[in-house]
């Protein structure tokens, strides 16, 4: 077995596919543009195999990121895997969105210590879903829903010499912070399916399998539908 993984990652606008094996990233596409996620997703996936000699018969596994982030995206991201699972009968692994986003950091930027890591998804306004990672890659806040305003870190800062703020969600605070040098905002992070291959892989070593019948993203918030107000005329 090759332990070749499949990792879609729809979370945000973009709509990014890789392939790994044995937990190392072989090929990603990642495309930023308005509607990809319903209508090109399965070409990406199509093409990846494509140039890499494969087909979906190939395929060990199939990883998605598995949320928070776009309610529409994720369900697209995660009714095409699970298509794909219940089809070839492989296992579905299911990722945490910021946990992933937080290890794609970790490989292009490095840790230091008695630093915290935040890493970021654009919720609305001044609210963000984030979860808080220390130096030793060990989760210390869950992924919640929080209102970031300037006093937000204080209580951390208390005990870390810096919060490094990154992801999508990250970039609206640059102005926020910016004569806090101990607040560090990476603008332009974004999410990738890359980002999957080292939890996709240690899933799948240890049978970490979701149902694939059963299997939801992981909204942290539920999805409202709202209708416009109609305009009164004078």
């Amino acid at each position: 077995m090759n332990n070749l993984i499949l990792q879609i990652d729809t979370s945000t606008s973009i709509c990014s596919v890789a392939l790994s094996e044995h937990g190392q990233t072989r090929a990603v596409i990642d495309l930023d543009e308005p509607n990809a996620h319903a209508g090109k997703l399965t070409i990406l996936i199509e093409e990846i195999l494509r140039d890499g000699g494969l087909t979906l018969k190939d395929l060990d596994a199939v990883a998605v990121s598995m949320g928070p982030g776009s309610y529409t995206g994720l369900r697209i991201g995660v009714s095409t895997a699970k298509g794909l699972c219940y089809g070839l009968d492989i296992p579905l692994l299911g990722i945490d969105t910021l946990y992933a986003l937080f290890l794609g950091y970790k490989d292009q930027c490095g840790l230091k210590e008695n630093e915290v890591y935040i890493p970021m998804l654009d919720a609305r306004r001044m609210e963000v879903y984030a979860s808080v990672i220390n130096h030793n890659s060990a989760l210390i806040k869950a992924t919640s829903a929080e209102i970031i305003d300037v006093d937000y870190f204080d209580e951390l800062l208390s005990e870390y010499d810096r919060v490094n703020l990154f992801g999508p969600g990250a970039d609206k605070f640059e102005e926020l912070f910016k004569s806090n040098d101990r607040v560090r905002v990476l603008t332009g992070f974004k999410v990738s399916a890359a980002f999957l291959s080292v939890q996709a892989f240690a899933k799948f070593q240890e049978r970490q399998f979701e149902d694939v019948a059963y299997f939801e993203p992981f909204y942290l918030k539920d999805f409202v539908v709202t209708t416009a107000k109609k305009k009164v005329g004078l």
